[in-house]
Protein backbone atom coordinates (compact mmCIF):
# COMPACT_ATOMS: atom_id res chain seq x y z
CA UNK A 1 0.00 0.00 0.00
CA UNK A 2 1.52 3.30 -0.95
CA UNK A 3 1.14 6.21 1.83
CA UNK A 4 -1.47 8.31 0.02
CA UNK A 5 -4.07 5.22 -0.46
CA UNK A 6 -3.39 4.00 3.50
CA UNK A 7 -3.85 7.44 4.39
CA UNK A 8 -7.34 7.51 2.22
CA UNK A 9 -8.40 4.16 3.59
CA UNK A 10 -7.80 5.49 7.14
CA UNK A 11 -9.61 8.53 6.46
CA UNK A 12 -12.88 6.65 4.94
CA UNK A 13 -12.75 4.81 8.00
CA UNK A 14 -13.01 7.14 10.67
CA UNK A 15 -15.57 9.19 8.53
CA UNK A 16 -18.42 8.16 9.97
CA UNK A 17 -17.45 8.19 13.48
CA UNK A 18 -15.10 11.52 12.68
CA UNK A 19 -17.31 13.50 10.13
CA UNK A 20 -15.84 15.61 7.08
CA UNK A 21 -16.47 18.72 8.02
CA UNK A 22 -17.12 20.98 10.82
CA UNK A 23 -21.06 21.36 10.24
CA UNK A 24 -21.12 17.39 9.83
CA UNK A 25 -19.52 17.58 13.50
CA UNK A 26 -21.84 20.25 14.42
CA UNK A 27 -24.63 18.21 13.60
CA UNK A 28 -23.79 14.50 13.95
CA UNK A 29 -26.37 12.85 13.53
CA UNK A 30 -30.22 13.39 13.15
CA UNK A 31 -32.06 11.92 15.97
CA UNK A 32 -34.28 9.90 13.57
CA UNK A 33 -31.59 8.64 12.11
CA UNK A 34 -31.33 4.42 12.11
CA UNK A 35 -27.86 3.49 14.41
CA UNK A 36 -26.59 0.38 15.41
CA UNK A 37 -25.77 -0.59 19.13
CA UNK A 38 -22.98 -3.33 20.21
CA UNK A 39 -22.84 -4.94 23.87
CA UNK A 40 -19.16 -5.74 24.26
CA UNK A 41 -20.45 -7.71 27.50
CA UNK A 42 -22.48 -10.10 25.02
CA UNK A 43 -19.05 -10.52 22.84
CA UNK A 44 -16.57 -11.92 25.78
CA UNK A 45 -19.33 -13.87 26.68
CA UNK A 46 -19.65 -15.76 23.41
CA UNK A 47 -15.92 -15.87 23.47
CA UNK A 48 -16.03 -18.00 26.66
CA UNK A 49 -19.14 -20.26 25.27
CA UNK A 50 -16.99 -20.82 22.32
CA UNK A 51 -13.77 -21.72 23.86
CA UNK A 52 -15.89 -23.77 26.86
CA UNK A 53 -17.34 -25.59 23.69
CA UNK A 54 -13.36 -25.88 21.61
CA UNK A 55 -12.23 -27.76 24.84
CA UNK A 56 -10.35 -25.22 25.84
CA UNK A 57 -8.25 -24.04 22.62
CA UNK A 58 -7.19 -20.56 21.80
CA UNK A 59 -10.01 -18.43 19.04
CA UNK A 60 -8.49 -17.21 15.81
CA UNK A 61 -11.56 -14.41 15.64
CA UNK A 62 -12.90 -13.49 12.42
CA UNK A 63 -13.35 -10.21 12.61
CA UNK A 64 -14.17 -9.66 8.64
CA UNK A 65 -16.69 -7.53 6.75
CA UNK A 66 -16.36 -4.56 9.17
CA UNK A 67 -16.57 -6.34 12.01
CA UNK A 68 -19.83 -8.59 10.84
CA UNK A 69 -21.16 -5.07 11.26
CA UNK A 70 -20.01 -4.23 14.59
CA UNK A 71 -17.37 -2.30 13.12
CA UNK A 72 -13.88 -3.81 12.51
CA UNK A 73 -12.04 -1.88 15.24
CA UNK A 74 -14.89 -2.40 17.88
CA UNK A 75 -14.98 -5.87 17.91
CA UNK A 76 -11.17 -6.43 18.16
CA UNK A 77 -11.06 -3.66 20.67
CA UNK A 78 -13.60 -5.38 22.62
CA UNK A 79 -12.28 -8.69 22.63
CA UNK A 80 -8.59 -8.52 22.51
CA UNK A 81 -7.83 -8.69 26.00
CA UNK A 82 -9.75 -12.00 26.86
CA UNK A 83 -6.77 -15.00 26.99
CA UNK A 84 -9.11 -17.05 24.59
CA UNK A 85 -8.15 -14.86 22.04
CA UNK A 86 -5.26 -16.17 19.86
CA UNK A 87 -5.74 -13.00 17.17
CA UNK A 88 -7.98 -11.77 14.43
CA UNK A 89 -8.32 -12.36 10.99
CA UNK A 90 -10.21 -10.27 8.25
CA UNK A 91 -10.43 -10.18 4.39
CA UNK A 92 -9.29 -7.28 3.47
CA UNK A 93 -5.78 -6.03 3.31
CA UNK A 94 -6.97 -2.11 4.52
CA UNK A 95 -8.86 -3.72 7.32
CA UNK A 96 -5.95 -5.52 9.00
CA UNK A 97 -4.03 -1.93 8.40
CA UNK A 98 -7.12 -0.37 10.37
CA UNK A 99 -6.58 -2.73 13.30
CA UNK A 100 -2.33 -1.96 14.08
CA UNK A 101 -3.84 1.51 13.16
CA UNK A 102 -6.51 1.26 15.77
CA UNK A 103 -3.41 0.08 18.55
CA UNK A 104 -4.74 -3.44 18.25
CA UNK A 105 -1.38 -5.38 19.32
CA UNK A 106 -2.60 -9.48 19.02
CA UNK A 107 -1.55 -11.63 15.97
CA UNK A 108 -3.97 -10.11 12.79
CA UNK A 109 -4.01 -13.17 9.95
CA UNK A 110 -5.00 -11.19 6.21
CA UNK A 111 -7.08 -14.37 4.28
CA UNK A 112 -7.40 -12.17 1.46
CA UNK A 113 -5.14 -11.88 -1.37
CA UNK A 114 -2.09 -9.34 -0.69
CA UNK A 115 -0.02 -8.42 -4.06
CA UNK A 116 3.66 -8.46 -3.79
CA UNK A 117 3.94 -4.66 -4.18
CA UNK A 118 1.97 -4.33 -0.72
CA UNK A 119 3.55 -7.81 0.50
CA UNK A 120 6.77 -5.85 2.30
CA UNK A 121 4.48 -2.85 3.67
CA UNK A 122 1.73 -5.75 5.42
CA UNK A 123 4.57 -7.43 6.85
CA UNK A 124 6.17 -3.84 8.29
CA UNK A 125 2.63 -3.63 9.93
CA UNK A 126 3.36 -7.44 11.29
CA UNK A 127 0.31 -8.75 9.67
CA UNK A 128 0.64 -12.12 8.71
CA UNK A 129 -0.38 -13.28 5.09
CA UNK A 130 -2.35 -16.23 3.96
CA UNK A 131 0.14 -17.87 1.50
CA UNK A 132 -1.19 -20.33 -0.96
CA UNK A 133 1.38 -19.82 -3.86
CA UNK A 134 5.04 -20.21 -4.09
CA UNK A 135 6.05 -16.32 -2.59
CA UNK A 136 9.01 -18.48 -0.34
CA UNK A 137 12.05 -15.95 -2.26
CA UNK A 138 10.09 -12.73 -1.47
CA UNK A 139 8.89 -13.10 1.36
CA UNK A 140 13.06 -14.43 2.05
CA UNK A 141 13.97 -10.84 0.50
CA UNK A 142 11.64 -8.94 2.98
CA UNK A 143 13.10 -11.19 6.08
CA UNK A 144 16.46 -10.30 5.05
CA UNK A 145 15.75 -6.73 4.87
CA UNK A 146 14.08 -6.74 8.33
CA UNK A 147 16.49 -8.61 10.10
CA UNK A 148 13.67 -11.76 11.43
CA UNK A 149 11.52 -13.91 9.93
CA UNK A 150 7.81 -13.69 8.16
CA UNK A 151 5.31 -15.32 9.69
CA UNK A 152 2.97 -16.20 7.56
CA UNK A 153 -0.17 -19.12 7.83
CA UNK A 154 -0.88 -21.18 4.56
CA UNK A 155 -4.15 -22.32 3.09
CA UNK A 156 -4.89 -25.46 1.81
CA UNK A 157 -7.83 -26.54 -0.62
CA UNK A 158 -9.33 -29.63 0.75
CA UNK A 159 -12.59 -29.20 -2.15
CA UNK A 160 -14.03 -25.97 -1.45
CA UNK A 161 -12.37 -24.74 -4.91
CA UNK A 162 -12.43 -21.12 -4.00
CA UNK A 163 -8.40 -20.56 -2.57
CA UNK A 164 -5.55 -22.21 -1.39
CA UNK A 165 -3.11 -24.47 -2.63
CA UNK A 166 -4.97 -27.86 -3.46
CA UNK A 167 -4.21 -30.29 -1.27
CA UNK A 168 -2.68 -32.70 -3.75
CA UNK A 169 -0.29 -30.05 -4.67
CA UNK A 170 0.30 -29.05 -0.85
CA UNK A 171 3.01 -30.70 0.18
CA UNK A 172 5.92 -29.26 -1.91
CA UNK A 173 5.05 -25.67 -1.43
CA UNK A 174 5.08 -26.75 2.62
CA UNK A 175 8.11 -28.43 2.66
CA UNK A 176 9.55 -25.14 0.86
CA UNK A 177 8.30 -22.40 3.42
CA UNK A 178 8.87 -25.00 6.12
CA UNK A 179 12.60 -25.00 5.04
CA UNK A 180 13.21 -21.58 4.74
CA UNK A 181 15.42 -19.26 7.23
CA UNK A 182 13.26 -16.16 6.50
CA UNK A 183 9.93 -18.02 7.18
CA UNK A 184 7.95 -18.90 9.97
CA UNK A 185 4.96 -21.14 9.32
CA UNK A 186 2.56 -19.55 12.22
CA UNK A 187 -0.21 -21.94 11.10
CA UNK A 188 -2.25 -24.32 8.48
CA UNK A 189 -5.49 -24.00 7.18
CA UNK A 190 -8.42 -25.05 5.17
CA UNK A 191 -12.28 -24.25 5.19
CA UNK A 192 -15.35 -26.89 5.12
CA UNK A 193 -17.86 -26.92 2.23
CA UNK A 194 -20.30 -27.37 5.17
CA UNK A 195 -21.94 -30.40 3.44
CA UNK A 196 -22.09 -32.75 5.71
CA UNK A 197 -21.68 -35.47 3.67
CA UNK A 198 -17.98 -34.12 2.24
CA UNK A 199 -16.40 -32.17 5.46
CA UNK A 200 -14.87 -35.67 6.83
CA UNK A 201 -13.41 -35.71 3.33
CA UNK A 202 -12.20 -32.39 3.68
CA UNK A 203 -11.36 -33.04 7.13
CA UNK A 204 -9.44 -36.59 6.06
CA UNK A 205 -7.19 -35.07 3.26
CA UNK A 206 -6.23 -32.30 5.55
CA UNK A 207 -5.21 -34.20 8.56
CA UNK A 208 -3.25 -36.51 5.93
CA UNK A 209 -1.41 -34.17 4.87
CA UNK A 210 -0.37 -32.29 7.95
CA UNK A 211 0.72 -35.73 9.36
CA UNK A 212 3.17 -36.81 6.88
CA UNK A 213 4.41 -33.34 6.87
CA UNK A 214 5.08 -33.58 10.80
CA UNK A 215 6.31 -36.85 10.49
CA UNK A 216 8.95 -35.34 7.77
CA UNK A 217 9.72 -32.82 10.20
CA UNK A 218 7.88 -29.59 8.77
CA UNK A 219 6.83 -27.51 11.73
CA UNK A 220 2.58 -26.56 10.31
CA UNK A 221 1.99 -23.96 13.10
CA UNK A 222 -1.17 -24.12 14.72
CA UNK A 223 -3.47 -26.25 12.56
CA UNK A 224 -7.25 -25.05 12.69
CA UNK A 225 -10.27 -25.27 10.17
CA UNK A 226 -13.41 -24.99 12.32
CA UNK A 227 -15.56 -22.03 11.54
CA UNK A 228 -18.88 -21.36 13.55
CA UNK A 229 -20.62 -24.29 11.38
CA UNK A 230 -18.26 -26.51 12.31
CA UNK A 231 -18.50 -25.64 16.23
CA UNK A 232 -22.12 -27.25 16.17
CA UNK A 233 -21.21 -29.93 13.85
CA UNK A 234 -17.65 -31.52 14.11
CA UNK A 235 -15.78 -31.76 17.65
CA UNK A 236 -12.75 -33.59 15.62
CA UNK A 237 -12.30 -30.46 13.49
CA UNK A 238 -11.14 -28.32 16.46
CA UNK A 239 -8.16 -28.94 15.84
CA UNK A 240 -5.48 -26.82 17.60
CA UNK A 241 -7.46 -23.54 17.24
CA UNK A 242 -11.08 -22.76 15.90
CA UNK A 243 -12.09 -19.97 13.98
CA UNK A 244 -15.28 -18.36 14.40
CA UNK A 245 -16.84 -15.46 12.66
CA UNK A 246 -20.86 -15.47 13.37
CA UNK A 247 -20.93 -17.35 16.96
CA UNK A 248 -18.41 -14.85 17.84
CA UNK A 249 -21.76 -12.03 17.77
CA UNK A 250 -23.85 -14.24 19.33
CA UNK A 251 -25.80 -15.32 16.11
CA UNK A 252 -26.68 -18.90 15.84
CA UNK A 253 -25.65 -19.33 11.76
CA UNK A 254 -28.51 -22.08 10.97
CA UNK A 255 -31.35 -22.36 12.46
CA UNK A 256 -31.53 -25.86 13.99
CA UNK A 257 -28.54 -25.07 15.86
CA UNK A 258 -30.31 -22.84 18.14
CA UNK A 259 -32.27 -25.46 19.70
CA UNK A 260 -29.13 -27.88 20.93
CA UNK A 261 -28.01 -26.67 23.81
CA UNK A 262 -24.58 -26.54 23.31
CA UNK A 263 -23.53 -23.07 23.45
CA UNK A 264 -25.36 -19.82 24.67
CA UNK A 265 -25.18 -17.48 22.14
CA UNK A 266 -26.00 -13.95 23.27
CA UNK A 267 -26.63 -11.28 19.82
CA UNK A 268 -24.14 -7.89 20.33
CA UNK A 269 -25.65 -5.89 17.89
CA UNK A 270 -28.70 -4.01 17.29
CA UNK A 271 -30.60 -1.95 15.20
CA UNK A 272 -32.59 0.45 15.77
CA UNK A 273 -34.17 3.64 13.90
CA UNK A 274 -37.12 5.77 15.74
CA UNK A 275 -40.78 6.27 14.44
CA UNK A 276 -41.17 9.30 12.12
CA UNK A 277 -44.34 9.03 10.91
CA UNK A 278 -47.85 7.84 11.55
CA UNK A 279 -50.76 7.61 9.67
CA UNK A 280 -54.37 6.09 8.54
CA UNK A 281 -54.73 4.23 5.59
CA UNK A 282 -58.33 4.14 4.47
CA UNK A 283 -59.49 0.56 2.94
CA UNK A 284 -58.16 0.44 -1.25
CA UNK A 285 -55.11 3.19 -0.21
CA UNK A 286 -51.59 1.68 -0.81
CA UNK A 287 -48.30 1.68 0.31
CA UNK A 288 -44.96 1.28 -1.29
CA UNK A 289 -43.76 1.01 -4.51
CA UNK A 290 -46.07 -0.81 -7.12
CA UNK A 291 -48.86 -0.26 -5.02
CA UNK A 292 -47.15 -3.25 -2.96
CA UNK A 293 -49.64 -2.85 0.16
CA UNK A 294 -53.17 -2.69 -0.54
CA UNK A 295 -55.60 -1.64 2.35
CA UNK A 296 -58.58 -4.09 2.38
CA UNK A 297 -59.59 -2.22 5.57
CA UNK A 298 -59.00 1.24 7.76
CA UNK A 299 -55.38 0.35 9.45
CA UNK A 300 -52.47 2.44 10.51
CA UNK A 301 -48.74 2.17 9.47
CA UNK A 302 -45.59 3.72 10.97
CA UNK A 303 -42.93 4.92 8.40
CA UNK A 304 -39.41 4.17 9.91
CA UNK A 305 -36.63 5.79 8.43
CA UNK A 306 -34.11 2.70 7.64
CA UNK A 307 -34.12 1.00 4.24
CA UNK A 308 -31.86 -1.07 2.23
CA UNK A 309 -29.36 1.34 2.00
CA UNK A 310 -28.91 0.91 5.53
CA UNK A 311 -28.78 -3.09 5.62
CA UNK A 312 -32.26 -3.75 5.97
CA UNK A 313 -32.98 -6.48 3.20
CA UNK A 314 -35.47 -5.91 0.41
CA UNK A 315 -36.93 -8.97 1.33
CA UNK A 316 -38.04 -7.98 4.81
CA UNK A 317 -41.18 -6.86 3.91
CA UNK A 318 -42.17 -10.22 3.36
CA UNK A 319 -42.67 -11.33 6.70
CA UNK A 320 -40.14 -9.93 8.80
CA UNK A 321 -41.09 -7.90 12.17
CA UNK A 322 -40.06 -4.79 13.68
CA UNK A 323 -40.87 -4.07 17.68
CA UNK A 324 -42.05 -1.15 18.87
CA UNK A 325 -43.23 -0.14 22.15
CA UNK A 326 -42.87 -3.63 23.47
CA UNK A 327 -44.96 -5.35 20.54
CA UNK A 328 -44.18 -6.83 17.36
CA UNK A 329 -45.58 -5.55 14.25
CA UNK A 330 -45.54 -6.62 10.74
CA UNK A 331 -43.42 -4.59 7.67
CA UNK A 332 -45.24 -4.34 4.97
CA UNK A 333 -45.21 -2.93 1.74
CA UNK A 334 -41.70 -2.81 0.13
CA UNK A 335 -38.59 -1.72 1.84
CA UNK A 336 -37.41 1.58 -0.01
CA UNK A 337 -33.34 2.78 0.00
CA UNK A 338 -34.31 4.44 3.32
CA UNK A 339 -37.78 3.58 4.44
CA UNK A 340 -39.60 0.90 5.21
CA UNK A 341 -43.45 0.73 6.44
CA UNK A 342 -44.57 -0.94 9.97
CA UNK A 343 -48.31 -2.25 10.25
CA UNK A 344 -49.83 -1.16 12.79
CA UNK A 345 -53.56 -2.61 12.88
CA UNK A 346 -56.65 -0.66 13.35
CA UNK A 347 -55.18 1.29 16.16
CA UNK A 348 -52.83 3.99 15.95
CA UNK A 349 -49.77 1.72 18.91
CA UNK A 350 -47.17 3.66 17.95
CA UNK A 351 -46.09 7.48 18.11
CA UNK A 352 -43.64 9.49 16.16
CA UNK A 353 -39.92 9.00 18.37
CA UNK A 354 -40.75 5.70 19.79
CA UNK A 355 -37.47 3.47 19.43
CA UNK A 356 -38.17 0.43 16.26
CA UNK A 357 -36.03 -2.22 16.88
CA UNK A 358 -35.42 -4.50 13.95
CA UNK A 359 -33.21 -6.58 15.72
CA UNK A 360 -31.32 -6.77 18.61
CA UNK A 361 -30.80 -9.79 22.06
CA UNK A 362 -34.33 -9.96 22.99
CA UNK A 363 -36.14 -13.51 22.57
CA UNK A 364 -38.45 -12.72 19.37
CA UNK A 365 -36.30 -10.04 17.54
CA UNK A 366 -33.01 -11.72 17.44
CA UNK A 367 -31.45 -11.57 14.17
CA UNK A 368 -32.18 -14.88 13.41
CA UNK A 369 -36.03 -14.12 14.10
CA UNK A 370 -36.16 -11.35 11.51
CA UNK A 371 -33.99 -13.22 9.00
CA UNK A 372 -36.50 -16.69 9.94
CA UNK A 373 -39.87 -14.20 9.39
CA UNK A 374 -38.53 -13.68 5.72
CA UNK A 375 -36.70 -16.23 4.86
CA UNK A 376 -33.31 -14.88 4.10
CA UNK A 377 -29.98 -14.88 5.09
CA UNK A 378 -29.04 -13.97 9.42
CA UNK A 379 -25.54 -13.22 7.37
CA UNK A 380 -26.98 -10.03 5.13
CA UNK A 381 -28.33 -8.23 7.99
CA UNK A 382 -25.28 -8.07 10.26
CA UNK A 383 -22.44 -8.29 6.79
CA UNK A 384 -24.73 -5.62 4.88
CA UNK A 385 -25.07 -3.07 8.15
CA UNK A 386 -24.27 0.26 6.59
CA UNK A 387 -20.61 1.32 7.63
CA UNK A 388 -21.69 4.93 7.49
CA UNK A 389 -24.69 4.49 10.40
CA UNK A 390 -23.44 5.54 13.96
CA UNK A 391 -22.50 2.22 15.98
CA UNK A 392 -22.88 2.92 20.13
CA UNK A 393 -20.96 0.93 22.09
CA UNK A 394 -23.43 -0.20 25.37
Amino acid sequence: MTGSRRSFLKLWAAAPALGLSTRARAVEHSSFDPWVEVRPDHLRHNVAQIQRRAGGRKVLAVIKNNGYGLGVAAAAHAIEGEPAIAGFAVVKLHEAATLRDAGVRKPVLCMGPIGESDLEEAVALDIEPMVYTPVGATLERIAARRGRPVPIQVCVDTGIGRVGVPYREAAPLLRDLGQRRGVKIAGTMMTFTEDPDFDPEQLRRFQSLCDALTAEGVSLGRRHAASSFALFQNETAFLDMVRPGMAIYGVYSETPFRALGLMDLRPAVALRARVAYVKQLRAGDSAGYNRAYLAQEDVWVATLPVGHADGLPRLAAKGGKVRIGGRLFPLVATVSASHCIALLGPEPRARIGDIATLFDWEDGSRPEDLAAGFGGSVYDLLMHLSPLLPRRIL
